[in-house]
C-alpha cells in the first residue's frame, strides 16, 4: 500500500480524484509516495507520484464526460461546464507537462540529483513524466471523440484502467501504464535511494525541512548546482499529519522527540498559505517554548519560496495585505495582550461574551502545543473562540511530560469529539538510542501505576517504540561538590566546542532550583562558565529574559527544567541532580516528569551529575553500575 499525502482525501475532492487516490494507495507498493494537490511553490498539480523504480510522475485528473467536450486542439480545449456554458481551458496534457518540466528544472539545482556524465549529462538522474486521467471516459470514448488526435494514448489513463470494479482493470497493467508515461525516459541504473527521495521532498516542499545547508555552489552549463549537506526532513507520516488540510479538529499524541511541535508549526504555515484570509492562533504553556515556536513558524513561512539563497527575511507570518495572520502566544500572554483579562476572569469573560456584552477575538484555526499542561477551562475558552464553521483545532501532547496535574475530558472541555480523529507518534527522532533507553527506563521505574503505559484504546502514556539515531551513552557521575561538578561540565563544553565543533548555542545547562539549603546553584554555574570564557544566556533569570529568548543566539543556554519543555539541544548538562525530587514538592509525579523531560532535551550528548544524594541519584548510580557490568 502506497504512502499518501494527505492520508485521506478532503471533502472538496471530486469523485474521480477520490477513485484514483484509492486505487493508487491500494495497488502501489509502500515504497511509493502519492501526493494529492501538493503545493509546490504555488503550483498545484492534481497528483505527484514518486517511486524508487519509477521516478517522478505528474498526473492531471479530469472528470469530463463525452458531452463535456466541444472543440479540442493540443494546447487549448473548449469544454461545456456544469452551468452549460462553453469555456476555454488549457489542455490537461499540456498542463501536466508544464508542471512536470517546472518541477524538473527546480530539482536540477541539486548536484546530487543530476547526471554529470554520459549521454544524459545535465539531466536528472531519474526519469520524470506526466499524463492525464479521464475518470469518466473509456478507451472507446477516446477514439469516438477523436481525442487520440490531440492526446497520446500512452499518456492517458481511462476509467477501466483505474477502477478496480471494472472487469478490464489490472494491477499489473496499471503499473505498466504509469511506468510508460515518460517522454523524457531512460532506465534507472539503480532505484532511487531513500536519500534521493528525501532530497526531492526537501526541494519541492520547504515546509518539511528541518535542517540542511548549502556547502558549495558550482556553475554547470545553464545551472548553478548546489551541494547540500546535513539534510533533515520530516518523515512521511509527520508530513501527512501536517498536510491534513481542512480536516477540522485533530489530536496528536506522541513521545518526546517525535516531532509534535514541528508538525504543529508546519501545519500552521500550510493553513496560512491555503487560507490567506484565516486568523490563526498558536498557544503553548511556557514563554520560552512560545519564542521557539514563533521562530520555527517564521522559518517555515519564509521557506514558502526556495529558501536556499538566504536572501531576505521572508514574510514573517504576515498576509499580503500586511495583516498578521499567525499569532504565537503562551497562554497567559494571550490572556493579557489579546483578551485583556486575567486567568481568574475567564468565567466572567466567557459569560459576558456569550451574552453579547464583551468582544473577544475569533480564530479560524487554533493550534495548542503541550496540551497536557492546559487546564480544562483554558481549553474551553480557546474552543469557544474557534470559528464553528472551520473547527480547525489541533492539540498535540505527551502525557509522560505532564508537570501540572490536570483533570480533564477533551470532549467535555472543547465540545469536540476526538474519537477517530487522533494520531499517535511512537518514533523518537530527537534522541539517540542510549538517551531514550535511560530516560524511558527511569520513567517506568518511578511513574505511578496510573501514569504507566497501558495497552488499552485510551492509552494515556505512549511507549517509545524505536529511535533512528545512535550515539554515546549518557554520562552519569557523582562529584564531591557542585563546584567540582560545574568545573567538569565547563571542561566538557570546551571539548565539544573545539573537537566536535558543537556550537555554544547548541548546549543547554538545566537545574531544578537556583538556590536551596544554602547552595547558590546559579552562582556556581555562572562562575564556572565565566572562568572558562564560555558565553551564556540565563533564560530563566526573569520574565524579561524569557521573552527575549532567541533560540539561535550564540551562547550556552541556562534554564530550569520547566522552561526547557519543547526545546532541544545537541548537548544537555543536567546538574545538581540531588535536588530531584525536590524536597518541598509534594507531587512526586511532577518530579518524575521533570527529569524525563530534562533527559529527552538532548539530541546527542547527555550529562547527568550530582554531588548529593536523592532517590533519583541512587537509581542513576545503580543504572550506571548495571551498564558497566554489561
Amino acid at each position: 500500500m502506497a504512502v499518501t499525502i494527505p492520508e485521506t482525501m478532503p471533502k472538496k475532492a471530486t469523485a474521480g480524484e477520490t477513485l484514483l487516490f484509492r486505487t493508487l494507495k491500494r495497488y502501489l507498493t509502500e515504497e511509493y509516495v502519492v501526493y494529492y494537490e501538493p503545493d509546490i511553490q504555488g503550483w498545484r498539480p492534481d497528483f505527484v507520484i514518486i517511486g524508487p523504480e519509477l521516478g517522478l510522475l505528474v498526473l492531471e485528473v479530469k472528470d469530463y464526460t463525452r458531452s463535456t467536450l466541444v472543440e479540442l486542439n493540443p494546447d487549448q480545449w473548449t469544454i461545456r461546464n456544469g452551468a452549460g456554458e462553453e469555456v476555454t481551458v488549457v489542455s490537461p496534457l499540456k498542463q501536466a507537462r508544464d508542471y512536470a518540466f517546472r518541477i524538473a528544472d527546480k530539482l536540477k539545482r541539486d548536484r546530487d540529483l543530476v547526471q554529470t556524465e554520459g549521454k544524459h549529462r545535465s539531466k536528472l538522474k531519474f526519469p520524470f513524466g506526466y499524463g492525464v486521467v479521464f475518470t469518466r471516459l473509456t478507451k472507446a470514448d477516446l477514439a469516438r471523440e477523436e481525442l487520440l488526435a490531440v492526446v497520446d494514448p500512452k499518456l492517458t489513463l481511462t476509467r477501466e484502467e483505474i477502477d478496480p470494479e471494472r472487469e478490464a482493470f489490472s494491477e499489473i497493467l496499471l503499473r505498466q501504464k504509469l511506468s510508460r508515461m515518460f517522454t523524457v525516459s531512460f532506465s534507472l541504473k539503480e532505484p532511487l535511494r531513500p536519500l534521493d527521495i528525501q532530497r526531492i521532498r526537501f526541494h519541492l516542499f520547504p515546509e518539511v525541512r528541518i535542517g540542511g545547508k548549502v556547502t558549495k555552489k558550482v556553475s554547470y552549463q545553464d545551472y548553478v548546482l548546489l551541494s547540500l549537506d546535513d539534510l533533515e526532513t520530516m518523515d512521511l507520516h509527520q508530513e501527512s499529519l501536517a498536510k491534513q488540510i481542512g480536516d477540522k479538529h485533530r489530536l496528536i499524541r506522541g513521545v518526546a522527540g517525535s516531532g509534535k511541535t514541528l508538525i504543529l508549526a508546519s501545519r500552521a504555515a500550510i493553513l496560512a498559505r491555503e487560507h490567506p484570509d484565516w486568523e490563526i492562533l498558536i498557544l503553548c504553556y511556557n514563554i520560552s517554548l512560545s519564542r521557539f515556536i514563533h521562530d520555527m513558524v517564521e522559518q517555515k513561512w519564509s521557506q514558502s519560496g526556495d529558501g536556499l539563497d538566504d536572501e531576505g527575511e521572508g514574510e514573517r507570518c504576515y498576509s499580503a495585505d500586511g495583516r498578521k495572520q499567525i499569532t504565537v502566544r503562551h497562554f497567559h500572554e494571550w490572556l493579557h495582550r489579546d483578551l485583556k483579562i486575567t486567568e481568574e476572569e475567564i468565567p466572567q469573560a466567557v459569560e459576558e461574551w456569550e451574552a453579547g456584552k464583551r468582544m473577544l477575538p475569533r480564530y479560524d484555526a487554533i493550534l495548542i502545543d503541550e496540551g497536557q499542561d492546559f487546564a480544562p477551562e483554558w481549553l474551553g475558552l480557546a474552543s469557544r473562540l474557534l470559528n464553528p464553521d472551520t473547527q480547525s483545532l489541533l492539540i498535540v501532547e505527551d502525557r509522560a511530560q505532564t508537570i501540572y496535574p490536570r483533570r480533564r475530558s477533551l470532549r467535555k472541555d472543547t465540545g469536540l469529539d476526538f474519537r477517530g480523529r487522533s494520531r499517535v507518534l511512537t518514533i523518537n527522532y530527537r534522541n539517540t538510542g542510549p538517551v531514550v533507553q535511560l530516560a524511558w527506563e527511569f520513567y517506568q521505574a518511578h511513574a505511578s501505576p496510573e501514569n504507566k503505559p497501558s495497552t488499552g484504546e485510551d492509552v494515556e502514556v505512549i511507549t517509545p517504540q524505536s529511535t533512528l539515531r545512535s550515539g554515546p551513552p549518557p554520562y552519569l557521575k557523582r562529584f564531591a561538590s557542585l563546584t567540582d561538578e560545574m568545573a567538569y561540565v565547563a571542561r566538557q563544553m570546551k571539548v565539544l566546542h573545539r573537537q566536535r565543533e558543537t556550537a555554544w548555542s547548541d548546549m543547554l545547562v538545566l537545574y531544578r532550583v537556583k538556590r536551596y539549603d544554602g547552595v547558590d546553584t546559579m552562582g556556581v554555574i555562572q562562575q564556572a562558565l565565566s572562568r572558562e570564557g564560555i558565553p551564556f544566556y540565563w533564560l530563566t533569570e526573569n520574565h524579561r529574559s524569557k521573552r527575549a529568548f532567541a533560540p539561535r543566539e550564540n551562547g550556552v543556554t541556562i534554564s530550569t527544567i520547566d522552561s526547557s519543555k519543547g526545546l532541544d539541544f545537541e548537548a544537555v548538562f543536567v546538574v545538581n541532580l540531588e535536588r530531584l525530587p525536590f524536597p518541598m514538592e509534594e507531587n512526586k509525579e511532577r518530579e518524575v516528569s521533570l527529569l524525563y523531560i530534562a533527559m529527552t532535551r538532548a539530541k546527542k550528548y547527555l550529562s547527568l551529575t550530582w554531588s548529593g544524594e536523592s532517590e533519583f541519584t541512587r537509581w542513576l548510580e545503580q543504572a550506571e553500575r548495571t551498564a558497566v557490568k554489561q
